[in-house]
This record gives C-alpha cells, sequence and structure tokens, in this order.
C-alpha cells in the first residue's frame, strides 16, 4: 500500500501586544490573529485561533459536500453555512471547544432532491477530515430550502 500524505505549512509572527501575523509559503494573504476579547488583553475585531477552528470545520464542510455533491450530481443554487463553536472549561484545568453546530443552507430547485441532499450533507460531515480530526462534538443542523425558478 503507497504511503499518501500531504503538507500545509503555516508560519505565525508576533508582531506586537498579543497579535501576530498568519502566513503560509503557499499562499498570498496574510491573516492577524489575535487573542479573542473574551481573555484579558484580547483584541475585538480580529480573527482569533478560535474564530480559525471553528472556521476550517464550516470550510471543511462546504469543501467535502462540493465534491460529493458534484460527483453525485445534486442540482443546488446555493449552499452556505453557519457555525458556532462553545469554548468552556474542559475539566482538566483548562479551555477547549467542547462542541461546534454546523447549520449548513442549501437551497434546490427540485423538491425530489431534498433526500439527497440531506444524504450527501450527512456523508459530507462524516467524510470530513478536519472533523475527523478533532474531539469536539459535532452537531449537524442543516437546512435545505427549494425555490421554483420563477419566469421574468
Amino acid at each position: 500500500m503507497m504511503d499518501v500524505h500531504h503538507l500545509y505549512e503555516v508560519d505565525v509572527s508576533w508582531t506586537h501586544d498579543r497579535k501576530g501575523l498568519l502566513t503560509s509559503p503557499v499562499l498570498s494573504e496574510l491573516i492577524e490573529v489575535a487573542t479573542p476579547p473574551e481573555f484579558t488583553k484580547g483584541e475585538v475585531g480580529i480573527w482569533s485561533p478560535e474564530h480559525l477552528f471553528v472556521a476550517a470545520l464550516s470550510s471543511c464542510l462546504m469543501t467535502t459536500f462540493l465534491a460529493i455533491a458534484e460527483n453525485s450530481r445534486l442540482d443546488f443554487t446555493s449552499f452556505g453555512c453557519n457555525a458556532v463553536g462553545k469554548l468552556e472549561k474542559d475539566g482538566l484545568g483548562g479551555f477547549a471547544i467542547t462542541q461546534v453546530v454546523l447549520r449548513p443552507e442549501i437551497e434546490l430547485t427540485s423538491e425530489a432532491q431534498v433526500e439527497k441532499a440531506q444524504r450527501i450533507l450527512e456523508k459530507a460531515e462524516k467524510a470530513c477530515l478536519i472533523s475527523r480530526s478533532v474531539k469536539s462534538e459535532i452537531v449537524l443542523s442543516p437546512k435545505i430550502r427549494v425555490t421554483k425558478n420563477v419566469p421574468s
């Protein structure tokens, strides 16, 4: 069996206070990161590690859904996902994101595709490599709408 692996490299550099810059040698955009405002000297309006953790789960659900939907020939008109991570004391003397609720919303043009879309969402959540890599509870709470094409 062939050993398949991929590497994803990121760098973080402290700039000042509780802030830094997140970069990657293969990406052009920089992301400013900071301690979240709920903690001492935290910053409002800047991405935190906690935001990035929840974003990784949400964006992984989306990209996995898109791949499975394409392979399954699901006809959808939009996909969006609200995600909320719950940070709390973990019983080990620290904090952990114990739960992430993913609320994907999909629009379809056909009622006949609703069950298929539901199955694809569930499959995407189970196949998402980020979900599979964390110990947080992942809750999938989808909303699937059917919009009829109205002639103009």
